[in-house]
């Protein structure tokens, strides 16, 4: 493949101008250079090379920006929630308008950055030209006038366009201040979009003529195997070399890129600018341009045709998970109208093709979902130890900083590759051995095939799209192997995702909010919600709300703390809750619940930078979800503010209480422990999962009231709530539970490399905690390994309560904190896997007797 060309991303045949409308797409990318893509790898960890669209299939590939994955586009998919040229609520007249002028500079400095990109690119294009048509009338031509005019048809044209564009719109942009006005610019650019009109209804041949002329002439083969493109002012490179092919595509991107840019300027002008009414325009007309050419383009640019004769489209791929023979691979799953395909990335030699080998086929006509309780159990698979996951997770977020570090202090390439290639062996292993939800597919010949995925919304999407396209009127078959190899040869070209999940390791941070409303249901149903984030490249489910029994019209009102581990994405899906026992899911031994909708949307870098609440909404399936959020930094969700009034017992001193109390473990301690013992040691995610924020402050307010009615609404609160006030009673303690004194020697104690020395002192500093701390640490201590115990049902391992409660019982001092660490993010890498080491070390201990321990001034321990 050619160097310096890109890949670009099909998309679906549907309207362009309703994705264009979609407001989840953020305006990010298009301030950003138009490398945007990770590195890609093959199912071995080879890297792939980079190049444009390849093929026998030459009509244009609309690009899919990164931020715009089928996954990602929510309601782009529902159809008729296309959303008209106008600006939020938060930008009408006088509300935010300063902010609003700003981002439009933002949108603008990144567009004319892409811009000049664009002009460098279209001159590379033309500078062939002229000694070409020079040469096309002496006595040996390499092109005749015809095929010239032919390859280059509007380039010129569509250049002088830009460049005009470009030399009006940078002193603007270079000269900003807030009545600066551009918007004529916009709406003279787009009604010159009819050139680009011609140049699409002409790119087919121009393909063409170009790839035959490079076979019949080997002059014009090395000229377009090596065009020249200038680099931006402020680039290191001067000059990159790109194939006329992948030349011949960029204005077929740019007219997407610049549509968009239209529709973020909008969303940041306020409606009385006099931009806007130009925008809006200009909008209108680009939109009506794109649905026009979506028309025109063949739709089988995803397609790939069968030996006989018949169309066989893409409707789906991704990649999966599949457990074989006992152990997990990595598989590029396809689904095409008519056959899922699964498949692996072969390895191929340096500057060969690379393809992929058919793993299995299924007809869609052949194929069954087998219910839960029909499933067969699973072939036994060893799930990954958690602690592994989490060693992976803090190596990955390690090298990301080693690489930036050398990035910075210009360092050699060779370290920084050395540096990638370690990281994405760690990345790789983590998504290979991070899901564990089960997905089993059958065919009627008897073979049966299961996945594990880590959402139950991909499982959801996967068989929708499958029993969506079985609803017509397929017929069963078999592959020749001429057919099996041309549909698996096809599978490079058409696949629309190219890299694997990519983990965003980054300081943590808190999502507080999601106070959900939710509208009509269509029929009567147990329902609740789950939240999931995406954390390093897989999603975890985060809060769960309260069960609405029988209703149509649930109506949710509550609020969680999510914490977020470079999250991109925020998940609802929506269940009908099921009480029937006898339907388990063999592979897993969980009762499955339906699921009736799901939606996501994406956590904005800009957003999240906010302290403001910021309000969304997500349809799906008739049922709508409202929710408002707010983010807040992981140092602030876990700040310890004391009391100012000493009778109740949040944020007042454990001795205090217990001395009030005359007891040896707090009350509200006791009360929790028991609670979740009695109704909800087998609650799968406990204590992971967040309870209802409502829900626990008012548990606080009952327990700091010492009101008489607490065990009655004990006894009714959501389990998750109780777990909850439980957490937060020991987030809201004055110190730690383990106390900022000691805090630097168990953060040493962890780190002895003899069992012996570390023994002694581990057990040293529980003895020199004060005997409040310690009885109440012994007996959360005894309450987490008995969660544990569950396990299988609860899928709590002690690794799991560790990460939950470390963080929460030990933790540095303010005062020491800012005297050390620079960053949230060093507070998660330095600190946080030492925390989760130390009660780890607790919990996997053999029963520590208070008695015991005070009675020995050294601990010695028999197992060492």
């Amino acid at each position: 493949m050619a160097a310096g060309g890109r890949r670009r991303r099909p998309l679906r045949y549907q309207s362009l101008a309703a994705l264009v409308e979609d407001s989840q797409w953020p305006f990010l990318f298009l301030v950003s250079d138009f490398s945007y893509g990770a590195d890609d790898y093959d199912a071995e960890g080879n890297e792939e090379q980079k190049g444009p669209p390849e093929g026998s299939e030459t009509m244009p590939y609309i690009d899919e920006s990164p931020t715009m994955s089928p996954q990602l586009s929510a309601r782009s998919q529902g159809g008729g929630d296309s959303i008209s040229p106008t600006p939020p609520e938060g930008l009408a007249p006088g509300v935010e308008a300063g902010k609003g002028l700003e981002m439009r500079k933002l949108v603008l400095s990144g567009f004319l950055a892409s811009e000049e990109i664009y002009i460098n690119q279209l001159e590379a294009l033309l500078l062939p030209m002229k000694p070409l048509k020079a040469t096309a009338t002496t006595s040996q031509p390499v092109l005749t006038i015809q095929q010239i005019e032919t390859i280059f048809y509007k380039i010129q044209d569509i250049y002088e366009i830009h460049k005009e564009f470009y030399d009006n719109l940078c002193p603007k942009v270079q000269q900003w201040d807030s009545q600066v006005t551009m918007g004529h610019l916009f709406q003279k650019l787009a009604s010159q979009l009819g050139v680009y009109k011609a140049f699409v209804d002409n790119y087919k041949v121009a393909l063409e003529t170009a790839e035959k002329c490079s076979q019949s002439n080997n002059q014009f083969q090395k000229i377009s195997e090596e065009l020249k493109v200038k680099g931006p002012k402020d680039s290191k490179d001067s000059h990159t070399s790109v194939t006329m092919e992948a030349l011949l595509y960029k204005p077929i991107d740019r007219v997407t890129r610049s549509t968009l840019v239209l529709h973020d300027l909008l969303k940041h002008t306020p409606v009385d600018h006099p931009d806007y009414p130009l925008l809006q325009d200009a909008l209108r007309i680009s939109q009506n341009f794109l649905s026009s050419i979506n028309e025109d383009i063949d739709p089988r640019r995803t397609a790939v045709t069968t030996p006989k004769g018949e169309t066989r489209q893409l409707v789906k791929d991704g990649f999966l998970v599949e457990v074989s023979e006992s152990s997990r691979k990595l598989r590029h799953v396809f689904l095409f109208t008519d056959v899922l395909l699964c498949a692996k990335l072969k390895k191929t030699s340096a500057g060969k093709h690379q393809q992929y080998d058919c793993k299995w086929y299924i007809p869609l006509a052949d194929l069954v979902f087998p219910s839960p309780e029909e499933s067969e159990a699973s072939p036994q698979v060893h799930p990954f130890p958690d602690h592994e996951l989490e060693d992976m997770k803090m190596k990955i977020s390690a090298l990301k900083s080693e690489i930036q570090k050398e990035k910075a202090n210009k360092g050699q390439s060779r370290a920084i590759e050395r540096l990638k290639k370690k990281m994405f062996e760690n990345e790789f292993l983590l998504l290979l051995n991070s899901p564990t939800i089960p997905f089993r597919i059958h065919s009627r010949n008897g073979k049966s095939y299961l996945f594990l995925l880590s959402s139950d919304y991909e499982r959801s999407e996967w068989r929708e799209a499958i029993q969506k396209l079985q609803k017509k009127d397929l017929q069963a078959f078999v592959l020749s192997s001429v057919e099996l190899q041309v549909l698996t040869g096809s599978c490079f070209k058409l696949r629309t995702v190219h890299n694997i999940p990519q983990p965003h390791p980054c300081p943590l941070l808190g999502l507080r909010g999601l106070t959900q409303c939710v509208s009509i249901c269509p029929s009567p149903a147990d329902l609740y919600c789950t939240l999931e984030v995406d954390s390093f490249g897989y999603f975890v489910s985060k809060a769960k709300t309260r069960v609405f029994r029988d209703t149509t019209e649930p109506k949710w009102d509550e609020e969680f703390e999510i914490e977020l581990e470079g999250s991109q994405s925020l998940r609802i899906l929506c269940y009908d809750k099921c009480y029937d026992k006898t339907k388990v899911n063999k592979d897993n031994n969980e009762i499955v619940d339906k699921i009736m909708g799901k939606g996501q949307i994406q956590l904005d870098p800009q957003t999240v930078e906010t302290k403001n609440w910021h309000t969304d909404v997500i349809e799906m399936n008739g049922i709508k979800v409202e929710f408002s959020m707010k983010f807040t930094s992981r140092d602030m969700s876990l700040k310890r503010t004391p009391s100012k009034k000493q009778t109740g017992v949040f944020g007042v001193k454990i001795s205090v209480v217990t001395k009030r109390e005359r007891s040896k473990v707090p009350y509200i301690v006791r009360q929790c422990v028991e609670e979740v013992e009695k109704r909800g040691i087998e609650e799968v995610g406990i204590y992971r999962i967040s309870g209802v924020a409502t829900d626990i402050q008012a548990l606080k307010a009952v327990f700091d009231a010492n009101n008489k009615d607490i065990l009655l609404m004990l006894s009714d609160m959501d389990i998750n709530a109780i777990a909850g006030t439980l957490k937060l009673y020991f987030r809201e303690l004055p110190e730690p539970l383990l106390t900022d004194r000691l805090y630097p020697a168990f953060m040493e104690g962890i780190a002895l490399s003899d069992p012996a020395a570390k023994e002694n002192c581990m057990m040293h500093l529980l003895r020199s905690l004060p005997d409040p701390n310690l009885i109440t640490f012994l007996f959360l201590l005894e309450h987490l390994k008995r969660v544990a115990e569950k396990e299988p049902i609860n899928k709590m391992s002690l690794h799991n309560l560790a990460t939950v409660f470390g963080p929460t019982l030990l933790r540095p001092s303010e005062v020491e904190s800012k005297a050390h660490l620079t960053s949230a993010a060093d507070i998660w890498s330095h600190d946080v896997m030492a925390q989760v080491q130390v009660l780890l070390y607790y919990l996997q201990h053999p029963p520590i007797s208070f008695a015991e321990l005070k009675r020995n001034t050294l601990y010695f321990s028999t197992d060492v």
